[in-house]
């Protein structure tokens, strides 16, 4: 086995869970966990919607999250290249949005397809996003008749996954 591939399989594996944290942090409105995803002088292009510091993007988007019945963020075909202390990654996301009927017109849904394109280095012994650019692929809003939210989801530390958990010994 060559030298550099358990250190690089481990960076390959810190940086996918780094990725499924930022997802957590903002479906399960974990402000911390969400700031923990990126350096603290990031630079972050979600292009034509936000450009700034990584940790500005987030309290943007906490706003708008703030005002919606529920997000569900997920990434899939994560490509990731390593060298050293630092990596590039394509991550494909899918992003879902339903806005509260309560707070606008009637129940609204958009479902975004796009790619994170994110430089990492190491910072504080541990893998965190340098840069990032997102890249729409696909959008659709619909007015869907039934927009119902399971009450066992949670946007907070109420969420059973909490408790799951905990329960094994663990916190996230």
């Amino acid at each position: 086995m060559p030298e550099q591939t358990l250190p690089t399989l481990l960076a390959k594996q810190a940086i996918s869970e780094t990725l499924a944290c930022y997802c957590r942090g903002l479906d399960r409105m974990d402000k911390a966990m969400a700031y923990g995803v990126f350096h603290p002088n990031a630079e972050v292009d979600y292009y034509g919607i936000f450009q700034g510091k990584g940790h500005a993007f987030i309290d943007w988007v906490w706003q708008a999250h703030e005002t919606m019945q529920t997000h569900s963020h997920q990434i899939t075909n994560t490509l990731i290249q390593v060298d050293g202390d630092t990596a590039v990654s394509e991550a494909y996301v899918t992003v879902t949005l339903q806005f509260d009927p309560t707070q606008t017109q009637e129940a609204t849904e958009t479902l975004a397809r796009g790619r994170y394109l994110d430089r990492w280095c190491r910072y504080q012994d541990r893998w965190v996003i340098d840069s990032r650019l997102h890249i729409v692929d696909a959008q659709s809003t619909y007015h869907p008749s039934d927009m119902s939210k399971a009450e066992e989801s949670r946007r907070d530390t109420d969420d059973p996954s909490f408790k799951f958990f905990k329960a094994a010994g663990f916190s996230i």
